[in-house]
């Protein structure tokens, strides 16, 4: 009779962790993120058409909303808080439920001045909003 010990025995189980497919796995996601990350940095080029001067809008229904160079609101011409600037635009809203917001930012302006006013004039419901530039 042969005596067997515990690490002489070829069909146990084994203790380890065979590492090797997760290494290649890793590998392989490393190799592919390699590849692909110079790809999500780049910008697409787009030349965009030039357009012609267009005649405006006529004047019945629009109503015209700029902001300064400081941030300050101003509604046909006129200095308006931000704080009452929605409620002006609900009033005009109600008064001619067709009109429409022309947005006039001055270059200098900071665009949180921008984002604020465009915030008051989605909340008073008005669902006409175009913005004025210059042709260069």
């Amino acid at each position: 009779m042969s005596m067997h010990s515990p690490s002489d025995d070829v069909d146990g189980e084994l203790s380890e962790i065979n590492v090797t497919p997760l290494v290649d796995v890793m590998l392989v996601l490393l190799v592919v993120f390699i590849v692909t990350a110079p790809l999500l940095t780049q910008a697409v080029r787009v030349r965009l058409p030039k357009t012609e001067q267009t005649e405006p809008a006529p004047d019945q229904h629009i109503a015209v909303l700029s902001i300064a160079a400081d941030g300050e609101p101003l509604l046909d011409d006129r200095p308006v808080p931000l704080a009452a600037l929605e409620m002006e635009l609900k009033a005009l809203q109600e008064k001619d439920p067709e009109i429409s917001l022309q947005l006039q930012a001055d270059r200098a302006a900071v665009f949180d001045a921008v984002a604020k006013v465009m915030a008051s004039a989605q909340r008073s419901g008005i669902g006409k909003l175009s913005f004025v530039t210059v042709q260069q």
